[in-house]
């Protein structure tokens, strides 16, 4: 019998490394200024030559780092249950293009550590964008191309609402993902639910412990990778890779206070509310962006045209979908992702 990963290793690669440039419209490819990047095969590369740490805000951050140092700068911004290694085969596509690559391990991940105990473990959204700006500033980036998924769009999206000065332009996994959680109160249709269990599961002291055990957070995060990327033939190396993210000691906390956060069962800090004020009346983006939605993402609903959050988009807009992608959109389909950054950088 032919499973789902068996016949992902028969076509997954090539779906991955061209359909991203499929879906390109043709202005796109044939703009004069803008390189078309070679074709990478997701999983070519498995590490980052460059490995740094510095103190930025209420953390020392851990990220990785590549291309010229005075090039201009692009930062990767990963999601959940992920980490840097999303951006892998990304990276060494941007610095050749010679853009300075810097790839952060958000608050709770990898070697991303807070400075004080005594720091509340926070993971409401303007608490992470914060986190962004302080490394910018520690970096002394005053303006950057800023790229991301799930986690990584939202906070990204947050700093091209709130910061515009600071983000050159965005690339946008999902489109606008800036949470209202007044809407998030309401229920959503049912298949929509079914895909977001695991947000449940965590508002649980059952999902609490899940997180805190190492063999169940470990079996939970990789199911979530099976189910949300069903045409991706990743092998078990390549999890656990990423999987040495989630041994950081603040991990569990983070995570669950993001998706309890979310759903009004925990409180954020009141330090942030003059922020959340702001984000609550959806403010519009008005950076050049390219929003990516990927077609066998379970949380892209529609897929195809971005017509849900378009008009939250008013600057200079292109939108992309990959066809036979899932959720973890820069490993699956890298070249199509630096693609967009390379793309957006010349609106």
């Amino acid at each position: 019998m032919i499973n789902r990963r068996t016949f992902g290793k028969a076509v997954g690669l090539t779906v991955a490394s061209v359909a991203g440039l499929r879906a390109l419209p043709a202005a796109a490819t044939t703009r004069g200024a803008t390189p078309t990047l070679p074709a990478v095969t997701p999983g070519t590369h498995t590490s980052f030559a460059s490995l740094k740490q510095v103190k930025a805000g209420l953390l020392d951050i851990g990220y990785a780092e590549a291309g010229p140092a005075h090039g201009p700068v692009v930062i990767c911004l990963h999601g959940w249950p992920y980490d840097i290694h999303s951006f892998v085969d990304v990276v060494p596509l941007l610095a050749a293009q010679g853009y300075r690559v810097i790839v952060p391990y958000l608050r709770g991940h990898g070697t991303t550590r807070f400075l004080s105990s005594q720091t509340f473990r926070n993971a409401q959204q303007s608490a992470i964008a914060l986190d962004i700006i302080a490394l910018m500033d520690a970096l002394k980036i005053e303006k950057a191309v800023l790229a991301g998924f799930d986690w990584g769009s939202r906070t990204a999206d947050i700093i091209a609402a709130l910061w515009p000065q600071r983000c050159k332009a965005l690339v946008s996994v999902s489109g606008y993902l800036i949470t209202n959680r007044e809407a998030n109160l309401e229920p959503l249709p049912p298949k929509a639910e079914y895909s977001w269990w695991y947000q449940y599961y965590f508002a649980t002291d059952r999902g609490r412990k899940a997180m805190e055990n190492k063999d169940k957070r470990h079996d939970l995060t990789r199911l979530v990778w099976d189910t949300v990327s069903p045409t991706w033939d990743f092998d078990d190396a390549t999890f656990e890779r990423t999987a040495a993210a989630f041994e950081n000691p603040d991990y569990s906390a983070i995570v669950i206070h993001n998706y309890r956060w979310r759903l009004s069962l925990a409180d954020g800090e009141r330090r942030y509310d003059g922020l959340e004020k702001r984000l609550a009346v959806r403010p519009a983006i008005t950076v050049p962006t390219i929003t990516l939605d990927a077609e066998r993402d379970p949380f892209t609903a529609p897929p195809g045209d971005g017509s849900s959050y378009r008009s939250m988009f008013t600057g200079a807009y292109e939108h992309r979908t990959l066809e036979g992608i899932g959720h973890n959109l820069p490993q699956e389909a890298p070249t199509a992702f630096a693609q967009a950054v390379v793309d957006v950088d010349r609106f």
